[in-house]
């Protein structure tokens, strides 16, 4: 396992509120309580099991491949009841065990029918086999509804046959009763009641005498009182006797078939944790969608290459208010093993710093990151974190010695494997002897061959970066002319804090920081100033080279669109002379197949009809019809030659032209899918489907010499 240090790591680095979206994601309580003891693994053939779980997972995702874990139902109870001599479930808990099997049927299924394209999926499900006898047992005696069946059993059937001839007398004698009492005069506003499982008859107090039976008892205010009519009292009785004998022999059908499937109960038990491992990895991959995380490249060796890496919460926090993330690429390495960032203050340094933790504790916990997928994360043993106040009021620790406290901790176990992060190394201290003691402990720390990421504004710091190998520096980029950060890390240069900058724009008073900077060691100030100008400097390069990049990306895009429509024009119109082609062919193919079908049955009426003349003119009339045809193409070219389709909607006033006839006219009222169009002097009305506008074409006249 992971060996983190302190205990408050975690929440340290903010991983317990990626343990809460994860949890959010869980629909079984399974899935839950494996979220609630989620550990991060240093074995790297695990974590990469764990990770592509999470990825195959992600991929039926984003593909709409419905992965058929679809049972969330809680059943460890009933399981526990499963495994005890002598326990009953109740319908709807058989019907729970019968669901869970027939998804566990659907999810063998599935992988089955997607292989291999699901090893890690397939390999959770490799032991697991379907019996479909537990469905079999339980579908005999339950219903959809999880009620009993009637054909349980023999005697189930011939009781609740009884039972219902009981109640559909006592209803019959129960509402003739009500009907007497009602014409009498005697019922109460509420007319009927139910007392002691009895159907009675509410009847006023002063009319109690009147009615016989038995008195089961009266409303709050005295008036109204309930009374089981004698003529009811027996069969109340046998409905009653039916009602025991009934549920005696379901509470023997339920035991029978729970003492049944007991001897299913590894199954079942093994079914519904398989369930809930296929949910918790669905939380995994619904968290991944949600972070637009991947799986990156991994390594067995302790090393990180984080490309376009941002902080997962971070990322969730702005899409809502719709600013973007700044991404990080950061490098952690043999040779390059420590960072030091330095930068001003809310520029971004410990947001850098821990992104890296929190992917990396991400990462080692089986969990999709949100980076770029040729990235790539190895895996270690260890990580320290120091991040914050670690002021101990229980221990009566100063925040330097609480400081001092967990470097002693870095460097008596720090090694190869470990990675730490130190937000502000050093402070809390005299800075003259702080940056002493905070160069002593990096130099150390550099020894053991540890990788790690320090923020500081020790300027002793990041001079130490160029002189000591594997410590190398890296700025948070700010422009001091709008005196805002940029949130981006630049990687090999350190950064300036901008102190007097700050200072000269918060208006301070300009005799304040002169003299401030009289008190200023003169090498130290004169450091700043370089580091200053040259972050400036970098910072007016990289908008330059930011919007060449921009000008290059959009030209790109606007060529290849330019070549898309090209492509997608010469589709259409070979797509669309096709389609014309087929069409005429299907036309006349359908129109000689018809035409023969109507001589084959001209001729079979010729010999067997009497009246030969009305076959003859059967026979006109198909030769008619070609002749129409031919009629039709001839006056469609002579309005070609005069008319032009327009493609515009009818509007009154159009020329419009029949789509079979050809005919041209004036399209002069609409009628909702009916017009009427003018030919010549005589108007039609007209279907408006079958007509399109058109417009005359205009005549070229030659020039003459």
């Amino acid at each position: 396992m992971l060996q983190t240090y302190p205990a408050q790591a975690q929440d340290q680095l903010e991983f317990n509120k990626i343990r809460q979206l994860l949890s959010l994601k869980c629909r079984t309580d399974a899935a839950r309580k494996r979220v609630e003891h989620l550990k991060f693994h240093s074995r790297f053939d695990y974590i990469a099991m764990a990770l592509q779980q999470a990825q195959e997972y992600k991929s039926t995702l984003e593909s709409q491949d419905h992965f058929p874990n679809d049972f969330t139902r809680n059943v460890e109870r009933e399981l526990k009841y499963l495994s005890l001599s002598g326990a009953i479930l109740k319908g709807e808990e058989l019907l729970a065990f019968r669901t869970l099997a027939l998804n566990i049927k659907d999810i063998l299924q599935w992988l089955k029918g997607h292989d291999p394209l699901f090893p890690q999926l397939r390999a959770l499900a490799e032991k697991i086999v379907y019996e479909k006898e537990i469905s079999q047992i339980i579908s005999a005696v339950i219903d959809d509804s999880g009620n009993v069946k009637d054909n349980a059993s023999r005697e189930l059937m011939n009781i609740r046959m009884e039972l219902d001839k009981a109640r559909q007398q006592l209803r019959k004698t129960f509402e003739g009763i009500l009907r007497k009492l009602s014409k009498q005069g005697y019922l109460a506003e509420i007319s009927e009641n139910f007392l002691s499982g009895r159907r009675t008859v509410a009847v006023f107090a002063e009319h109690k005498r009147v009615v016989k039976g038995i008195l089961h008892g009266e409303s709050d205010t005295a008036k109204t009182v309930f009374i089981e009519p004698e003529e009811t009292i027996e069969l109340n009785n046998e409905v009653s006797s039916l009602e025991r004998a009934e549920h005696k022999e379901l509470q023997r059908i339920l035991a029978q078939t729970t003492a049944h499937l007991s001897g299913y109960q590894p199954q079942l038990d093994s079914y519904y944790h398989l369930c809930g491992l296929y949910d918790f990895i669905r939380a995994k991959a619904l968290l991944g969608v949600e972070l637009n995380a991947t799986l990156p490249r991994l390594s067995p060796h302790p090393s990180i290459q984080l490309i376009k890496a941002v902080h997962p919460l971070l990322y969730l926090h702005n899409q809502k208010t719709g600013k973007p993330v700044m991404p990080l690429n950061i490098t952690l390495d043999r040779e390059q093993r420590i960072l030091m960032i330095s930068g001003p203050n809310a520029g971004g340094k410990t947001v850098s710093m821990k992104t890296v933790g929190l992917l990396q504790m991400m990462l080692q916990a089986g969990l999709l990151v949100p980076v770029d997928e040729q990235s790539e994360m190895g895996i270690f043993k260890q990580i320290f974190v120091h991040i914050g106040d670690t002021q101990s009021i229980e221990n009566e620790l100063s925040t330097y010695s609480a400081h001092l406290r967990d470097m002693k901790y870095f460097l008596d176990f720090a090694n190869g494997k470990t990675l730490f992060f130190i937000d502000e190394l050093g402070s809390g201290s005299d800075p003259n002897l702080g940056g002493a003691f905070a160069e002593a402990i990096v130099e150390e720390l550099a020894g053991k061959r540890a990788l790690g990421i320090i923020t500081t504004h020790y300027l002793n710091l990041k001079v130490m970066a160029g002189k000591v190998q594997g410590i190398f520096n890296g700025a948070m980029t700010f422009d001091e002319e709008r005196l805002e950060p940029l949130y981006q890390l630049a990687i090999g240069k350190p950064g300036s804090s901008y102190t007097f900058a700050i200072a000269q724009r918060s208006e301070l008073s300009k005799k304040v920081i002169d003299r401030a900077r009289q008190l200023t060691e003169r090498g130290h100030f004169k450091l700043d100033k370089m580091l200053l100008q040259t972050e400036q400097q970098s910072v007016r390069l990289g908008d330059k080279e930011k919007y060449l990049d921009q000008l290059i990306d959009e030209n790109e895009v606007l060529k290849e669109r330019y070549e898309e429509l090209i492509d997608k024009e010469r589709l259409r119109q070979h797509f669309e002379t096709l389609k014309l082609q087929n069409k005429i062919k299907k036309e006349e193919l359908e129109y000689l197949r018809d035409t023969e079908r109507k001589f084959k049955q001209i001729i079979h009426d010729w010999k067997k009809a009497e009246n030969k003349q009305q076959v003859i003119e059967s026979a006109e009339m198909i030769l008619f019809r070609r002749k129409q045809i031919q009629q039709n193409e001839a006056a469609a070219k002579k309005a070609d030659r005069k008319f032009k389709l327009s493609g515009t909607e009818p509007q009154e006033g159009d020329l419009v032209r029949h789509t079979i006839n050809h005919q041209v006219g004036r399209l002069t009222e609409i009628k909702g899918k009916k017009a009427v169009v003018r030919i010549g002097q005589m108007p039609f009305t007209i279907n408006l489907a079958d007509w399109v506008t058109v417009e005359e074409k205009k005549e070229v006249k030659k020039k003459k010499r």
